[in-house]
Parts: C-alpha cells; sequence; structure tokens
C-alpha cells in the first residue's frame, strides 16, 4: 500500500517499555514481531501489517487504548503470554462474532487478544 493509499489511517503505534531487550524477547517469542534498534532507549517493530515501537521515554498508563490482536489459535497464545512473562488481566470471554481476553505485557501495557472461535 503506497503512502497515498495511507490517508487518514493508523500508520504507527508507540508504546512504552519499562525494559527493551525484555520487551523483544517477549513480542518476538509470542508473536513473532520483527525488531531494529535505534539506541538503548528505543525499539521499532513490525508485525507483519502494522509498525510501531517501544520507548523508555514514555511512562505506562493503565486503562487507555487497548489494542486487540488477532490469534487463529487463542488457547495456544494465551499459554505463551503466560510462559513468556505475560499476565492474564481478563479471562476468556464471548462476544458476538468470538472470544478474546486481556494480558498485561512485562512492561504492564494492557491489550487484548481475540478469535472467532
Amino acid at each position: 500500500m503506497s503512502q497515498m493509499e495511507q490517508d487518514r489511517r493508523i500508520d504507527y503505534l508507540e508504546f512504552p517499555a519499562t525494559n527493551i531487550q525484555g520487551t523483544k524477547e517477549f513480542y518476538s517469542a509470542v508473536f513473532g514481531w520483527k525488531f531494529t534498534d535505534y539506541g538503548p532507549a528505543y525499539t521499532s517493530f513490525h508485525d507483519g501489517r502494522i509498525g510501531g515501537g517501544f520507548t523508555t521515554d514514555a511512562k505506562v498508563v493503565v486503562g487507555g487504548v487497548l489494542i486487540v490482536l488477532y490469534a487463529r489459535e487463542l488457547d495456544t497464545i494465551r499459554r505463551s503470554i503466560s510462559e513468556h512473562g505475560g499476565r492474564i488481566t481478563k479471562e476468556t470471554f464471548e462476544f458476538p462474532g468470538g472470544k478474546r481476553f486481556h494480558f498485561a505485557d512485562p512492561n504492564g501495557n494492557e491489550l487484548a487478544v481475540w478469535s472467532e472461535q
């Protein structure tokens, strides 16, 4: 997609981080994200569809915007999150169209994962 086609769409997400190396290890292991470092306080990621970054220059805020990720195998991702230092903050629940759960990454950022199944 060209930049012209990206007009008025979310282009980049930036998260606060308390530990850049730990953040990279967690998201690489659980979601397969790729990273590029820009100094000790910043790393950018690409998940195959959208890019973003993690910075130690920002503070984690609980209860802010909720980023919702998709996974075909919800239970597999849930186990992987727990195994790699994430914490489940809201157990799996059903909603029209699927199921989801919420988790905190090792920095304390809350995200969610959903699936149709």
